[in-house]
């Protein structure tokens, strides 16, 4: 923890604008450094140009490679993009756009040439591909969609992201990214110079280059997902922070649209995010659900009386959301699992009976319990969102969340809104909960901690060698000799999840009153030990010392 988590940012805090961007046309990746290669994690490929991971050179070899493979799935619809507000954001745009026109791709850009969040382009693919219509989602055949988004999320200032999205408008699987990924490096090696470019004044003037309104489209829509009549009705006193993103001119648009006693606590866009309080470790991070990222806002709700019901954050492209109430930030967990038990019990009446709950299986385990309760199948998935895309397609999957604070869920009638997380929706939830039930989402925890016990939830990272985060990642059950943890028999040990056979990339441990995961990075010589108790936060921390026993012995360290 760093002694200044919290506190506002000082001038030395701020990265340098004109270098960032000067490094991102200036430096040329070193192919021998694998840390300069094209990767893509689980949202795209991220990095910083001042470490020569996110230049002009990578953007331009992944564009080609996605113009590619678009055409060798026979994806020839238009291309929906959109960026967010980080410093690198707009030059990789710009390079993509060069790319793509060259190529005679139809690309759809923002009509007020400005910002556009994650769940705006999903939005956007899906309706163009049928969602909302009686046909539904199609995701093969001529004329599909599909889409890019310029964005490393909640990462810092210095960074750059860069997403595909398939025609089903949500994270592109492990197939597309590892062979975009190869071809992006191969055309880096052959020489990335030679692909075909022209300028970016020809680019947006030209005949494929067409303008699409993201915000309208989006706003107009969400009266189809969120009661919005209710939350007008009870006069809700909503609070929403940007936190200098995507979602800045979205939010005053939401409030004026749909007449809600709504106000953009910060508009403030600043690519330096020179307003921010730091992160945990010193660095400003735009993470709404980190209390020290969230700081400004935390205090602004601690007011007497607080000057809104119900606050919220988002990161900078919006797929991330934070609900803070007078009781303080929501634990992202907590808050999942009430949103689950209000949609599902009996707020969305037109979802199918055998809508499953989707829950990533690092998420906790009082979704678990609330799931049983509602008697609906949950659905268990690794680690990443791109798992819940299909579900969410065919409505087989009413809400899909992750720990990490991304969710999203279908429209009031059933039917498809974004597979990619949506900070906004979950956002607007918290209000619609408090506009139809009276109690804030906070007090809804409380309720079923009532019910359910509460628990302790954390996550810490262990040492871990290349050598051994790879024989982590391919563990089977069968190397886990530990019949028990932290006191307690050992009732399962998973190395795929439950809810589809996936590899989790790493294991699960389950007793009846607790459990851990363990994960390698794949940026650091570390690996992840997400672990929660319901018993106590002296249990939790007996299980995250054994579960580091535990994975020792496995891989025979």
């Amino acid at each position: 923890m760093d002694p200044r988590a919290g506190t506002p940012a000082q001038p030395s805090d701020l990265v340098d604008l004109d270098a960032l961007t000067g490094a991102y046309y200036d430096r040329e990746p070193d192919l021998d450094d694998p840390s300069q290669r094209v990767a893509f994690g689980t949202s795209g490929h991220r990095g910083s140009a001042l470490d020569t991971a996110f230049n002009e050179a990578h953007i331009v070899a992944i564009t080609s490679a996605i113009v590619e493979y678009r055409r060798d799935q026979g994806t020839d619809g238009p291309l929906f993009i959109g960026r967010d507000t980080h410093a690198l954001s707009d030059p990789a745009w710009r390079s993509a756009l060069e790319v793509l026109a060259a190529a005679g791709v139809e690309v759809h850009v923002d009509a007020r040439d400005s910002w556009t969040p994650t769940p705006g382009v999903s939005h956007a693919i899906l309706r163009h591909n049928g969602a909302g219509s009686s046909e539904g989602v199609r995701t093969h055949g001529p004329g599909l969609a599909d889409g890019i988004v310029v964005t490393p999320s909640h990462n810092p200032p210095r960074d750059g992201g860069f997403k595909y999205n398939p025609p089903d408008g949500g994270p592109a699987g492990s197939d597309a990214t590892g062979w975009i990924a190869d071809r992006a490096n191969e055309i880096l090696a052959s020489g990335w110079k030679s692909v075909p470019r022209v300028s970016i004044e020809t680019a947006l003037a030209a005949d494929t280059t067409l303008k699409h309104d993201y915000l309208s489209s989006y706003v107009a829509d969400l009266a189809n997902v969120i009661d919005v009549d209710a939350i007008r009705a009870s006069g809700v006193r909503i609070g929403a922070d940007p936190l200098g993103g995507a979602s800045v001119e979205y939010w005053g648009e939401i409030g004026e649209f749909y007449g809600l006693d709504l106000t953009v606590v910060n508009p403030t866009v600043d690519p330096r995010w020179a307003f921010m309080t730091l992160d945990w470790d010193g660095k400003i991070r735009m993470d709404c659900s980190s209390p020290y990222a969230m700081a400004s806002l935390v205090s602004r709700m601690a007011g007497d009386p607080a000057p809104f019901d119900i606050a919220t954050g988002n990161d900078a492209d919006s797929d991330r959301h934070g609900i803070v109430t007078s009781d303080g930030l929501m634990n992202p967990n907590h808050y999942l699992a009430v949103a689950i038990a209000y949609l599902y019990g009996g707020a969305r009446p037109d979802w199918p009976t055998g809508t499953a709950i989707g829950k990533t299986l690092v998420s906790s385990s009082l979704i678990d319990r609330v799931a049983d309760r509602l008697g609906r199948r949950l659905l268990e998935v690794p680690v990443g969102f791109k798992w819940f895309v299909p579900g969410l397609v065919d409505g087989s999957v009413g809400f899909g969340g992750e720990e990490s604070a991304g969710a999203s869920f279908l429209r009031k009638d059933g039917t498809v809104w974004t597979t990619d997380k949506d900070g906004i929706l979950p956002a607007l939830l918290a209000s619609e909960i408090l506009a139809t039930t009276g109690k804030s989402p906070s007090a809804h925890h409380q309720d079923l901690v009532a019910e359910f016990g509460q628990s302790w939830y954390a996550r810490v990272d262990a040492a871990a060698s290349r050598e051994e985060k790879a024989t982590l990642s391919r563990l089977t059950p069968d190397q886990v000799t530990a019949t028990s943890l932290a006191g307690e028999t050992i009732t399962a040990k998973l190395t795929n999840a439950p809810g589809n056979n996936a590899s989790i990339g790493g294991l699960k441990v389950t007793t009846h009153n607790a459990w851990f995961a363990a994960r390698p990075s794949g940026t650091e010589d570390v690996y992840k030990i997400y672990a929660e108790s319901f018993v106590s936060a002296e249990h939790l921390a007996q299980v995250q010392a054994e579960a580091k026993d535990v994975v020792s012995a496995a891989l025979g360290s």
